[in-house]
C-alpha cells in the first residue's frame, strides 16, 4: 500500500513505461465529431513513465492526511480503489509535487492514450460501454447505445491499451500540466503547451460524457481552481 518517505507514508504507483516515438498529434478532417483545435501536427516525444491507473481515493486521501489537506468529496459512490474526483488543477500539482512526479504534457497524453493507434479511440472506429466508462446514451457515430452507470467505476474495470495503461477513455478526466491554447501546424519535440493562458487542459472524458468527448485527440480546458465529480488525476515521471 504504501512507501515510508522522510516520515511520511506515500502510495505506491504502478507505471507503465511509454517508450519515445512520434506521432501525429490531433485528429484528421475526416474524423467524425472532430473539433476545430485538433489540427494535425507532428509530434516527437521522449520516453517516460505513467501511471498504469488513474489516482484512487485510497492513493489521495493519505496525500491529505500527510498533508493535512481536506479530502475530497467521493459522492457517495465510495472511496477506495475508486478513481479521486473533485480535484482541481492546483490540487493535483500539489499532489504530483508530494509524490515527486508530474502532470502528463497534453502531448505524452494523447501519445499514451492512442497506445499506438491513429483512429478516434484507442479500441478503434468505435468506443463501447464494455470497454470505458462513459454515457452510453450517447456512442460515437451512429454505433449501437450501451450502458450508462451515472458514476465513477473502480479503475482497471476495462481492458488496457496496447502501453498497459487503463481507463484513458471515460471514468474520469485527467488534468494536464500544459496551459491550454492553439496547436503549432510545425513539428514540435516534446511541447508544454501555451506560453500563457487562464485555463488548463484536461483529456480523457469522463463518466458523463459522450463519446465523441473521449476520443484521443478530443481537448478540454477549464480554470485551475475548477473541480467536479468527473475530473480525476494520473501521474507520470521522466
Amino acid at each position: 500500500y504504501g512507501l515510508i518517505i522522510a516520515g511520511q507514508t506515500k502510495p505506491i504507483l504502478e507505471w507503465a513505461q511509454i517508450p519515445a516515438g512520434i506521432y501525429t498529434m490531433g485528429s484528421p478532417i475526416s474524423e467524425v465529431d472532430r473539433s476545430k483545435n485538433e489540427t494535425q501536427h507532428q509530434v516527437t516525444v521522449s520516453t517516460f513513465l505513467m501511471s498504469k491507473y488513474e489516482i484512487t481515493f485510497e492513493q489521495y486521501d493519505m496525500f491529505c492526511i500527510a498533508t493535512g489537506r481536506k479530502k475530497p468529496g467521493d459522492e457517495g459512490w465510495g472511496r477506495g480503489k475508486r478513481p479521486v474526483i473533485n480535484v482541481s488543477w492546483e490540487d493535483a500539482t500539489a499532489f504530483a509535487d508530494w509524490m515527486g512526479c508530474r502532470l502528463p504534457t497534453e502531448a505524452e497524453w494523447e501519445f499514451a492514450a492512442r497506445g499506438r493507434t491513429s483512429t478516434p479511440f484507442n479500441t478503434g472506429n468505435n468506443l463501447t460501454s464494455l470497454q470505458a466508462n462513459y454515457d452510453g446514451n450517447n456512442p460515437y457515430n451512429k454505433n449501437a447505445k450501451g450502458e450508462y452507470r451515472k458514476k465513477t467505476l473502480p479503475v482497471g474495470s476495462f481492458v488496457a491499451n496496447a502501453y498497459g495503461l487503463f481507463d484513458m477513455h471515460g471514468n474520469v478526466w485527467e488534468w494536464c500540466s500544459d496551459l491550454y491554447g492553439p496547436y503549432s501546424t510545425s513539428p514540435q519535440i516534446d511541447p508544454k503547451g501555451a506560453k500563457s493562458g487562464k485555463t488548463h487542459v484536461r483529456r480523457g472524458g469522463g463518466w458523463n460524457d459522450f463519446a465523441r468527448r473521449c476520443r484521443s485527440s478530443y481537448r478540454d480546458n477549464v480554470s485551475p481552481v475548477y473541480s467536479d465529480y468527473s475530473i480525476g488525476i494520473r501521474l507520470v515521471k521522466s
